[in-house]
């Protein structure tokens, strides 16, 4: 079975959440060095005090700051890190209650600049070693929206069809992007009580999903020589109950 023995893993986002179970599940799977890196000081020191004294595996664990949605900063995060073999790009806003027409687009324009532009800026000046791998993050909301999350689901709706050219673009490295349904950590508070209420129950697998287990999506990607250009739905059923 593949792991990421002698892999350098950067992600973008990965001091929380989905990111931080990635990150969590490179270490598990020997990687050399795993790098994350968020817009946050302290979290990101507390991101590798908590990945470091888990002793999740013999891999080194560094971390830097970043504005994701920063063309300068992502460059500046990239030349610092130099080669990389995988980047997962798991930072993003999930923007919702923009009503028409109170819709504020100054607000909205930042959330599709660090959900969309953010990666681009990745794809332009990322250095990959030989058979790595670019991995992005959308959600189950594109194909689904709730009402008021129009924005939100744009954004992630670009980066469908952003996979599928950068994959072309930057082919051999491979790029996917991972479409998570209900995701524990990752629920807005302002939606909790009604996804934990209304929708979870009626998830196939009868089960709010954890950060873990969507990390294995993207420990996939990472892994899989043969795949690039796919979207990967980890949803519980979701689109289908």
């Amino acid at each position: 079975m593949a792991t990421l023995q002698n892999k350098t893993v950067l992600i973008i986002g990965g001091t929380s959440g989905i990111g931080f179970g990635v990150a969590e599940a490179s270490l598990k799977s020997f990687a050399k060095t795993v790098i994350v890196a968020s817009s946050n000081k302290d979290r990101v020191e507390n991101a590798i005090k908590r990945l470091t004294d888990a002793k999740l595996g013999h891999g080194a664990v560094h971390g830097h700051v970043v504005d994701a949605g920063n063309e300068q900063s992502i460059k500046a995060l990239l030349e610092k890190v130099g080669e990389v073999d995988h980047i997962v790009f798991t930072s993003g806003r999930l923007d919702g209650a923009l009503k028409f027409p109170e819709v504020d687009i100054n607000h909205a324009r930042g959330s599709l600049d660090l959900r969309v532009w953010g990666p681009v800026a990745v794809a332009k000046y990322a250095k990959f070693r030989p058979g790595g791998s670019l991995t992005l993050t959308s959600g189950a909301l594109v194909f689904k929206p709730l009402p008021t999350y129009s924005v939100a689901v744009a954004g992630g709706g670009a980066l469908h069809t952003l996979t599928s050219g950068l994959a072309v673009d930057l082919a051999p490295i491979r790029v996917n992007v991972i479409c998570p349904g209900v995701i524990l950590n990752d629920i807005p508070t302002e939606l909790r009580d009604r996804v934990l209420n209304e929708i979870v129950p009626k998830l196939l697998v009868k089960h709010v999903g954890m950060p873990d287990e969507v990390a294995e999506a993207y420990l996939f990607c990472m892994k899989c020589t043969y795949v690039t250009g796919q979207c990967l739905v980890i949803d519980g059923g979701q689109l289908l109950g």
